[in-house]
């Protein structure tokens, strides 16, 4: 997830804070403002005391690396897996070779089998600045946490239940926090500002990377990535770094992609464009379309219309002639729900803050910004915004109170710092220039703002098996699917290569496992997938 980001800071000491911290369309100007409730203790002023208390260039103290292993049995799927749960830290080093942080982990591996054979998969979240408990507790792992979405998942107690559809039976799993966030941690003369970018975040997960897979004896197995959100140009941008750097990997999971940032540039209407499909399968959800033929077809049409009558008639701004803009406004219209008065008073462009409150505002409710199947009332019917989002408040708390007691009372880890959802300062400090691997002409200096499709691309060149899985959820208002579509198609890829990329569309949100029945779906396609990744 959340993920400007969405400016969720606190930590699972809060009670009641917010904290969905995953990487989103808000996020494309740093310096976007707080939205919902803030921690009662700023993370800036965490931040600031940390470094206020090196002491006389001594830096902060530097612990050991960290292992608490547990045993377990899965028994939710075809087979049986014994697997050893190991939650710890390791040590990320500088270019002097000096330790400037730690990066926590779960790591849940099968005992008994072959490194050479048994692969191995890296998770993690985005944010950027955000922890990995959500992927942790909601998706793959061998437990998960039952919320009662698209409904608000009531308080404690909560219930987590062995997860049938686990990958543990087909891969080793890696879950990291990034740098800062979750228990990670820094140490020594490490400072914010060395963890605190596109290219810093890069370089901090290749490093622990490569030193599991030495210290575990993992160089020979086959190796996955699996990011959400702000994980998915992470992913792009390090399986290229790794790659680069002589670490191939067999396969990458990119679920709900953000992978080019500049197309929420002032002056172009690539977003208004990228997300009418979304919009559509929203409204054909809550029935505020016409059903005539099926759902896919309906956003095939609304796909067709966005990259042709749609651009068009948004290229030509004030240009555009009267009639040809009440045509368009129609369209709109029919393809999502809304009136074409309020299409024609939006001026054709409908954002997705709009969109959420504007939808449902004769009932007084609002949508979720991640997940459009979550409903609330909000306080007025007269705002433009929505005062907060349900798909957020909806399901933190459970996800924040059964992660802690798992860890504490499963896991046996000894939790006695505060486990931050989001790293303190990092999301202000973070510097969004990004070196991409492989330019292309026009792109071999330094952007302001991270354009990963590049590094894919340039990582698929350069390895020409690597397979490449995109998950995306329908009713997601952070990162829709069609903007995504485009994205992929800018790799440069010739037939061969191109075809190792695979789509999957689920009918739930940003966290497509939030929906279970999605859950299955999205699991039953990667079982298929994997393999096809190992296969020689």
């Amino acid at each position: 997830m959340n993920r400007m980001a969405i400016g969720f800071r606190g930590v699972l000491r809060m009670a009641g804070v917010p904290a969905l911290a995953l990487a989103g369309w808000m996020m494309f100007l740093p310096s976007s403002a707080a939205q919902d409730a803030q921690p009662r203790h700023s993370p800036d002023a965490q931040a600031e005391k940390a470094q206020a208390d090196k002491k006389d260039g001594g830096g902060l103290p530097v612990p050991a690396e960290v292992k608490v292993e547990t045993k377990h049995d899965w028994t939710a799927g075809s087979r049986t897996v014994h697997y050893t749960a190991t939650a710890g830290t390791l040590l990320i080093k500088d270019e002097a070779n000096q330790p400037i942080g730690t990066m926590f982990y779960v790591a849940y591996t099968e005992d008994g089998a072959a490194p050479a054979t048994r692969p191995v998969t890296f998770l993690y979240n985005g944010g950027p600045g955000s922890a990995s408990l959500w992927l942790h507790m909601g998706s793959v792992g061998p437990v998960r946490v039952v919320t009662d979405s698209p409904k608000a998942t009531g308080p404690a107690p909560f219930t987590v239940v062995p997860n049938q559809y686990s990958l543990i039976d087909k891969t080793d799993l890696v879950f990291i926090d990034a740098p800062l966030t979750g228990f990670s941690r820094l140490v020594g003369k490490g400072t914010v500002k060395d963890f605190a970018g596109v290219d810093q975040d890069v370089k901090a997960f290749e490093k622990f990377i490569t030193r599991y897979i030495t210290i575990n004896n993992r160089w020979n197995s086959p190796k996955f990535l699996f990011g959400e959100s702000y994980g998915t140009p992470r992913s792009a941008a390090l399986v290229a770094a790794l790659n680069n750097d002589g670490i191939e990997f067999n396969g990458v999971v990119l679920l709900s992609s953000i992978l080019n940032y500049n197309v929420m540039s002032p002056g172009y209407d690539l977003a208004t464009e990228y997300y009418l499909p979304s919009y559509a399968a929203i409204a054909w959800y809550y029935n505020k379309v016409p059903h005539t033929g099926t759902m896919a077809e309906f956003l095939q049409k609304a796909r067709d219309f966005a990259r042709g009558p749609y651009a068009t008639a948004l290229e030509q701004g004030d240009g555009l002639s009267a009639q040809d803009f009440d045509a368009t406004a129609k369209q709109v219209a029919a393809f999502t729900g809304l009136s074409v008065q309020y299409v024609k008073d939006s001026k054709l462009r409908i954002p997705a803050i709009h969109f959420r409150k504007e939808l449902f505002r004769d009932d007084d409710r609002i949508l979720g910004r991640y997940d459009a199947r979550f409903e609330a009332f909000d306080v007025d019917a007269a705002g433009e915004n929505p005062g907060f989002d349900p798909s957020d408040s909806g399901i933190s708390g459970a996800f924040v109170g059964a992660f802690h007691n798992y860890l504490q009372n499963e896991l046996k880890y000894p939790d006695s710092e505060p486990y931050d959802l989001q790293g303190p300062g990092v999301n202000r400090a973070w510097d969004w220039k990004h070196q991409p691997s492989g330019a292309r002409p026009g792109f071999g200096r330094t952007q302001p703002m991270p354009d990963t499709v590049i590094d894919l691309g340039d990582a698929m060149r350069k390895n020409p098996h690597l397979k490449v899985y995109s998950a995306n959820g329908w009713f997601d208002l952070a990162t829709p699917f069609f903007s995504t579509e485009h994205d992929i198609a800018q790799m440069m890829l010739p037939p061969s290569i191109a075809s190792n990329v695979r789509f999957g569309y689920y009918p739930a949100g940003h966290m497509v496992y939030l929906n279970v029945e999605a859950l299955r779906q999205f699991h039953a396609d990667l079982e298929q997938w994997y393999p096809t990744a190992i296969a020689k």
